[in-house]
């Protein structure tokens, strides 16, 4: 399993946009430039951050983009399911709608829904607070 280009892109770009001072803007240009993301590719990133939930986006020569919430109240699997949607290890942990035929059976399921657990509480347990602090 690997995270996807679109998913670290967000990563970094909300990881920019945490170091900005509060209140300031964040515009595709500069955050493209400051972490090396295709600009257009960004755009799109940003679109989905923002239907999301993760970013607003203000408008017009003078808009941009900013957090939704403080850094510390922005975890990287918020992020990542804005951009993936949800997490999924493995198919038989999709939920009862499993279509494995050997769900009820399967000896495995029970590791594959532990490994996803600790995946995703990592992942939520990891914000952007950190990045704030080491902007000043």
């Amino acid at each position: 399993m690997q995270l996807s280009r679109k998913a670290d892109y967000a990563l970094r770009a909300v990881k920019h946009l945490s170091t900005l001072p509060k209140g300031k803007l964040g515009s595709i240009n500069s955050i493209a430039a400051a972490e090396a993301i295709p600009r257009e590719f960004l755009a799109k990133i940003l679109k989905d951050l923002t239907r999301g939930g993760i970013l607003v986006s203000f408008q017009g020569v003078t808009g941009g983009y900013r957090l939704n919430h403080v850094p510390r109240d922005i975890s990287f699997l918020d992020v990542i399911e804005a951009i993936e949607g949800p997490i999924h290890i493995n198919l038989c942990t999709e939920g009862d709608s499993c279509p494995c035929d050997r769900a009820e059976i399967c000896p495995m399921r029970d590791f594959w829904t532990a490994q996803e657990k600790g995946f995703k509480k990592a992942l939520s347990k990891h914000n952007f607070a950190r990045y704030r602090r080491a902007a000043r």
